[in-house]
């Protein structure tokens, strides 16, 4: 097995709704747990190394990871997205959300703080010199036939916006962990997944649940927020983890009936699970592990582990 360790990390700007589901692999396959709390940044990739034993990490987390290649071609020097995370670490301002339009620079592109009449994407991209709000996205964010749209990198505003999560993950935990002596891989920008996983200790990619139910073949027959929805789907979730060779613990089967939960982070313990079958998937050799033939994507743009679908 490629990963001793395999992790799906659900995020979110509110330390309260990032949770993580987690797969060890031992001589009977995967063990996998309930949904816990991702837990305090600084020390998170030292205790997933602790849970490994010293093994290779697998992690997927719910977040943009890499650059809409308009705003790289407009304003970029660095050779690639690692390079410029690794920049920021002087750059503190870039992670201030603007409030108004005036504001907005290469150097604080998130936007905006708040709602009010008249805001646009539109107007967004071109207080960024994108051109239209089409720049504003990376090609991994477009719609394909499998999936309707993620929401743009920069934008900060609504209930599907990334752009808070992203700033969170990147500023407290990518960055920081960039500048150590032993630093985390980012996928695909510094190789394909399993081939990373044979000479590093951790491995990130970005993932996005609603394309890892498309990949089972899982309908949602109302809405994920709602528990009985997501407890509808707990026999079909059970029997693709056992697809997988992934036999859930007690607490996660429990979790699976139960849809996860009443309180508000039930669907994002829903989310980090489906989170987790992709990553298992493309580990299992079911799903690709490299990105599709375009050489922005590897030094730049990223895209979504395990995706085949293009945009239409």
């Amino acid at each position: 097995m490629t990963a001793t360790l395999a992790v799906h990390a659900d995020w979110s700007s509110d330390a309260a709704k990032r949770w993580m589901s987690v797969a060890l692999w031992t001589s009977d396959g995967w063990r996998v747990g309930a949904p816990e709390p991702v837990g305090p940044l600084p020390d998170l990739f030292a205790r997933l190394h602790a849970r490994a034993a010293g093994g290779p990490v697998a992690l997927g987390v719910d977040l943009p990871l890499g650059l809409p290649r308009a705003y790289v071609a407009a304003h970029l020097t660095e050779p690639d997205f690692p390079a410029f995370l690794r920049s920021l670490a002087g750059r503190p301002s870039f992670f201030t959300v603007c409030a108004a339009l005036e504001d907005i620079s290469a150097e604080r592109p998130f936007y905006p703080t708040h709602g009010r009449k008249g805001m646009t994407r539109a107007a967004h991209a071109a207080a960024l010199g994108l051109g239209g709000p089409s720049g504003l996205s990376r090609l991994c964010d477009r719609a394909t036939p499998e999936r309707p749209a993620g929401a743009p990198l920069f934008w900060t505003l609504g209930a599907n916006q990334t752009g808070k999560a992203a700033i969170t993950a990147w500023r407290d935990l990518l960055v920081p962990a960039l500048a150590t002596a032993d630093p985390p891989a980012l996928w695909p920008f510094e190789g394909d997944f399993l081939p990373l996983l044979a000479r590093r200790k951790l491995v990130i990619a970005e993932t996005y649940p609603a394309e890892a139910m498309r990949h089972f073949g899982l309908r949602m027959g109302g809405s994920k927020r709602r528990q009985a929805d997501r407890a509808a789907l707990g026999d079909a979730m059970a029997a693709v983890l056992a697809g997988l060779d992934a036999r859930p613990d007690p607490a996660l089967l429990a979790a699976l009936t139960d849809g996860f939960g009443a309180d508000a982070a039930g669907e994002d313990r829903f989310d980090s699970l489906l989170g987790l079958l992709c990553v298992l998937n493309v580990l299992a050799g079911r799903r690709p592990d490299g990105v599709p033939d375009d050489p922005w994507l590897r030094t730049w743009e990223g895209f979504v582990l395990g995706q085949t679908a293009l945009p239409r």
